[in-house]
């Protein structure tokens, strides 16, 4: 797993629920580390040994744990480059959601060794959406849901999420957009704040 991933979800757990949590999460996974570089690589069972403590240690559901890192991952100032990345999908959040499919591509024109799950959107008529999420982490549709939770409400949308089990290897996030123009938008400029002609 790269090592942004897993730099990601310890960035998550020491904001949202204190470094002396952070601390007994990575005692009681037993991974024989403190902490992740973001640019290392690190086995698969590293990442799924963090998510296992942190769910027993935090007494949370693993599908609630990894929505609020879903949303966590849009909405951390800390994380602005990621919101900048889904923002650059389009102008409104149906927009976004028709992009989504490039999402990996994208994230590696900035990463190349950053492998994210593939995306597929189904467009089922009349603002009824399936997207389905390939395996990355077991419970990333949930990640899916809360992602797309913060995305919608960046966006202004008024939208219902379910994660809506699995197909196949797959798992699958039903998306229902009732208004995209529910709300103000967050302001979202196409140029960083201090760009500017000289």
């Amino acid at each position: 797993m790269h090592g942004l991933v897993n730099r990601s979800i310890q960035s998550f757990l020491r904001e949202a629920y204190g470094p002396s949590a952070w601390s007994m999460i990575v005692k009681s996974a037993e991974i024989g580390i403190d902490g992740f570089e973001p640019m290392l690589t690190y086995p698969a069972d590293q990442t799924e040994a963090i998510l296992t403590a942190a769910c027993r240690t935090l007494s949370m559901s693993r599908s609630d744990l990894l929505e609020s890192l879903g949303t966590f991952l849009l909405t951390s100032p800390n994380l602005e480059a990621v919101r900048r990345l889904l923002r650059f999908g389009g102008l409104s959040f149906v927009d976004f959601l028709h992009s989504i499919e490039d999402l990996p591509d994208r994230a590696r024109l900035a990463l190349p060794d950053l492998e994210l799950p593939e995306l597929i959107l189904s467009d089922l008529s009349e603002g009824n959406y399936n997207l389905l999420c390939a395996p990355f982490v077991n419970g990333v549709g949930h990640i899916a849901v809360g992602l797309l939770r913060a995305m919608a409400d960046d966006y202004g949308a008024l939208v219902l999420l379910d994660h809506s089990g699995t197909v196949g290897a797959y798992e699958a996030v039903s998306i229902q957009v009732l208004d995209q123009d529910f709300s103000q938008g967050k302001r979202f400029d196409l140029a960083l704040p201090g760009d500017g002609a000289r």
